[in-house]
């Protein structure tokens, strides 16, 4: 059974962006201050009443506009990034060969989408039930339940799934539970919109041999305006909550600024914004651009990230904008 995590009404806990560190209390939810102690505080009902909320998500954008108002907020969306299939065919044919010919002991799906693109751009020969086929002789490792999803589709069960938060740190410790000996072993990485570059680097490490598929790229959107108008509403201070589902956008929401010449102002007003990061990486990432998330669910979920900003927008407000 599918649960909807916007409707469930049972507490849910949240866990600061701390690095290295996840706390958890049930009931209650831990909320960033900024230094090294955090403060545990009770779960209140969810609710932005009435906050301005806004989201960065492009492909899932209208459902969490909908989680957005169905929790009392007033949604501002401005996708912040696309993803663009890269047209490499002769790249896909080269690694679906040594795949189906069995030159590969291992294959590691990072996406779901990722898989998806991989059987489109494949020629004819390469067959869905071929590339099964091929798959079943060797290991599988998927980083989460979407690649999972998408692997057994095909009719392919995967040997290992990363467990939460699904990030290449969670993949990498699979991998080294689950392999004898690295050494020489062939692995087929496929990437997503960015380089898998930690992944790759902890592989080389390891002596393994890889070999690596990347089937598409984030990029800026084609409409630059919705996300500029952001930027100009959140510079005024009209915009309270920001959610972050991916480390991109924070990349993209910066750059614009800075082309529109409007970093200086941005700033300054995201520090008086609820920062919410969807896991680990996303916050990684915000705090190499000196930004310091206020959040970050439990779970890695577009729901539950809403959620968990829902029920403690007001108290995070109160908090940094009491001391500013």
């Amino acid at each position: 059974m599918h649960l909807n995590p916007a409707r469930i009404t049972n507490p849910v806990r949240m866990v600061v962006a701390e690095p290295r560190f996840r706390l958890r209390r049930s009931n209650q939810t831990v909320i960033y201050t900024g230094g090294r102690a955090a403060e545990y505080l009770p779960m209140t009902s969810p609710d932005f009443h009435g906050l301005r909320v806004l989201s960065l998500e492009s492909r899932r954008a209208a459902e969490m506009a909908k989680l957005i108002a169905n929790l009392g907020g007033q949604p501002v969306s401005a996708p912040a990034l696309r993803e663009v299939t890269l047209e490499n065919r002769n790249e896909v044919r080269e690694f679906l060969g040594r795949l189906c010919r069995g030159e590969l002991d291992w294959m590691v799906f990072l996406t779901g989408i990722g898989l998806r693109r991989t059987i489109e751009l494949a020629d004819p020969e390469y067959a869905p039930a071929q590339l099964a086929d091929a798959l079943r002789r060797i290991r599988v490792v998927a980083r989460g339940p979407k690649a999972a999803a998408e692997l057994r589709k095909l009719g392919v069960e995967p040997n290992l799934i990363a467990p939460e938060p699904h990030t290449w740190r969670e993949v990498m410790a699979s991998l080294d539970a689950a392999a004898p000996a690295w050494p020489g072993l062939r692995v087929g990485v496929q990437e997503y919109g960015q380089p898998a570059d930690e992944l790759l680097r902890e592989l080389g490490r390891r002596g393994v041999r890889i070999h690596t598929l990347h089937l598409y790229s984030y990029q800026l959107p084609e409409d630059l305006e919705p996300l500029r108008a952001a930027i100009q509403e959140t510079a005024a201070g009209k915009i309270a909550v920001i959610l972050f589902t991916s480390s991109q956008q924070a990349i993209h929401l910066l750059q614009v600024a800075g082309d529109m010449g409007m970093q200086n102002a941005l700033r300054p007003a995201l520090a008086h914004c609820v920062l919410a990061s969807i896991g680990p990486t996303t916050s990684q990432t915000l705090r190499d651009h000196d930004l310091i998330p206020d959040l970050e669910p439990e779970h890695p979920h577009m729901g539950f990230l809403v959620r968990t900003a829902a029920a403690q927008a007001g108290t995070i407000l109160r908090r940094k904008r009491g001391a500013i």
